[in-house]
């Protein structure tokens, strides 16, 4: 591993490209043949490595749905074995994409014929840029200086239950410097909201909005990698922001982000970048409790009148939001009623006893504080953890794996709809890992 003397940062950034060389099913919505038939945007894996002389990170970010456990640790390992780089100071995280290919297999996806499993061929392209682009990040270190900011991201994405409910504005930037020439050459950006304005009926790969965020970044600042992660957005989506679900959309809410993302890095000032940056890295482990769902029979009953609201919506000529909305509640009893069936047989039970062990990562980067989280989190959860923490935070989820389903409030799980009709365990799981995040983060040096 490359190092220089103890707090002389030392950064390197690449990117890798991980679209399906052929159609493929795009993973994100049930019940539809949804087989690609081109592409409008790359699929990008992107990395960012940092080391201060004794500790060194990397941060991944990949265009795609969900990275498994499994294809987590492949590229872990992978990684570790050509750079040196410890495990648990690797975070992968997915931006959750509903226009790439399936990675993994969904216990709630079971009934569904349509959706197949994770392609043998895609997976091993896949693994091989996420491990590309580490490597190679790792092999660009040269001498940098990192400036921590952030931006407000208004009118991309809100509450998707209810538009006046909690939402994370905030917009996590760790941008960082060439010493050579003062160039920005790499951005690490978080950011909580599910990129879907695509819906079933686009049948293009793309990464949806942040694609053209990451397009209005490099238009501002030539030769920039972005690595974008998504933060806790379990409840959060652009579901009353969007005029429509089409790439004019998608551009316009992008761009949106982005011009507030660059308005913040323009008023940076050089004295804001340092190359003191101090690095550090936690991980432990967060014991989730299983959920129990309904008998067969109930959760039959359940979809009928889910489906019963639905269409009485779409009679009424109700607005889009409360239609969705709806309608997804539809696809979360659908799911609830295949994983009743396979709570029957057993397979529920062997799924959280397989995923009840979630990894959490706290990392250090100066003054700031990364968590990692698996699985979609709703809003509150990353709220509390940066509310409780001594030092500026920002919060990653979907990263390091992902946990069969939604991780949601205790108010979610008594109102029902489709985020808790089919989470795999319980909401007190939520408030675990955030307990375990906050006592990493503290026992990290001061």
């Amino acid at each position: 591993m490359k190092e220089m003397a103890a707090k002389s940062l030392l950064a390197g950034s690449a990117t890798r490209d991980i679209t399906p060389t052929k159609p493929m099913f795009l993973a994100g919505y049930p019940h539809v043949p949804r087989t690609s038939t081109g592409v409008h945007d790359p699929l990008l894996a992107s990395a960012l490595y940092l080391a201060d002389g004794k500790t060194a990170l990397l941060l991944i970010g990949l265009d795609i749905l969900f990275i498994s456990q499994r294809s987590t640790i492949v590229c872990r390992e992978a990684i570790g074995k050509a750079t040196g780089i410890p495990a648990g100071n690797i975070l992968i995280s997915a931006s959750h994409t509903h226009s790439g290919p399936v990675t993994n297999d969904q216990l709630a996806w079971s009934g569904d014929p349509l959706v197949p499993p994770a392609d043998p061929e895609y997976l091993e392209q896949f693994h091989c840029g996420i491990i590309e682009a580490g490597i190679a990040a790792h092999a660009a270190a040269m001498p940098a200086r990192l400036a921590v900011t952030s931006a407000v991201a208004e009118g991309v994405g809100c509450n998707r239950l209810d538009p006046n409910g909690p939402f994370d504005s905030e917009v996590g930037l760790l941008a960082l410097k060439s010493e050579r020439d003062g160039r920005l050459f790499a951005l690490d950006l978080v950011y909580g909201t599910h990129p879907t304005v695509l819906h079933e009926d686009s049948k293009l790969v793309s990464s949806d909005f942040p694609h053209f965020t990451r397009q209005q970044i490099a238009e501002a600042f030539p030769g920039v990698t972005t690595v974008y992660h998504n933060g806790p957005c379990g409840n959060l989506s652009p579901r009353y922001h969007v005029k429509g679900q089409t790439f004019a959309e998608a551009e316009r809410l992008g761009r949106r982000l982005g011009e507030s993302v660059v308005h913040s890095l323009r008023a940076l000032k050089d004295t804001d970048f340092r190359a003191d940056i101090p690095l550090a890295a936690r991980h432990g482990q967060a014991e989730l409790v299983p959920n129990k769902f309904l008998p067969v029979a109930e959760a039959e009953a359940k979809l009928r009148q889910a489906r019963e609201r639905y269409e009485q919506l779409k009679r009424d000529s109700a607005p889009h939001g409360p239609v969705r909305t709806a309608e997804c509640v539809v696809f979360g009893a659908e799911m609830a009623l295949a994983l009743a069936r396979a709570q029957a047989s057993g397979e529920v039970a062997r799924r959280q006893a397989e995923f009840g062990h979630a990894e959490v990562q706290a990392l250090q980067i100066g003054e700031l504080f990364l968590a990692g989280l698996p699985g979609e989190q709703f809003v509150e959860y990353g709220l509390e953890i940066k509310r409780r923490v001594p030092r500026r935070a920002f919060v990653i989820s979907n990263s390091n794996g992902e946990l069969q389903g939604y991780i949601v409030t205790p108010e979610a799980a008594a109102a029902g709809g489709y985020e808790a009709a089919w989470a795999l365990f319980r909401a007190e799981s939520g408030a675990r890992m955030v307990n375990t995040a906050v006592e990493l983060m503290k026992g990290l040096p001061s």
